[in-house]
């Protein structure tokens, strides 16, 4: 079988699709929930509930513009576990 113009084309566009791939994707670099004092009524919520939901509603108790701030460029502030990871135990 000879391999031709076109299918030599064809592996190159697929080497570039997985060079890009490969290129942006790396290493997690979202914030995991810590597994602390502060953090703990939130992992037992999720423990007892199994929601993301329900274990993020006291979230802003802290992380509000009085409290502990959120850095530049934050995206929305009401679903923190979408992006924020709870560690597993």
């Amino acid at each position: 079988m000879k391999i031709d113009r076109r299918d030599w084309l064809f592996i190159g566009l697929i080497v570039l699709v997985l060079a890009i791939f490969i290129g942006i994707s790396g290493k997690e670099k979202t914030k995991k929930v810590p597994l602390d004092e502060a953090h703990k009524p939130f992992y037992e919520t999720f423990d007892k509930t199994g929601s993301k939901k329900e274990a993020e509603k006291g979230c802003e108790t802290c992380h509000n513009e009085n409290g502990i701030k959120f850095p530049p460029n934050h995206p929305p502030k009401n679903r923190c576990l979408l992006c924020h990871k709870l560690v597993k135990k």
